[in-house]
């Protein structure tokens, strides 16, 4: 069984930081893309950003230049240091992961972490 947790959101002023993590955990041999994902009140699901096993990143338009992904290949783990932060990012964030089990590659998401920016 794998899973993915999330953690380090809350709510948080305009214009302030906050460090998101996702740690995967269980029978894991390998873990290739992963990435952060958000979905605010009535909108789908986007992209935030994602991080190659050997440290490429990608970055929506939206969040370039203030938000920063991390990858730790050593415990499974990578954050999202938020900055600038403004209400349109307030959604909960969720943690996706491509990881190998065995044999087979599989896609897994956590179950959101909540980031409200509000003054």
């Amino acid at each position: 069984q794998v899973q993915l947790v999330e953690s380090g959101g809350g709510l948080v002023q305009p214009g302030g930081s906050v460090r998101l993590s996702c740690a995967a955990s269980g029978s894991i041999f390998s873990i290739y893309n992963m990435g952060w994902y958000r979905q605010a009140p009535g909108k789908q699901r986007e992209l935030v950003s994602t991080i190659t096993r050997s440290g490429l990143t990608n970055y929506a338009d939206s969040v370039k230049g203030r938000f920063t992904i991390s990858r730790d290949n050593t415990n499974n783990t990578i954050y999202l240091q938020m900055n600038s932060l403004n209400a349109e990012d307030t959604a909960v964030y969720y943690c996706n992961a491509d990881i190998k089990i065995h044999v087979s590659v599989r896609n897994y998401w956590g179950q959101g972490t909540q980031v409200t920016v509000s003054s």
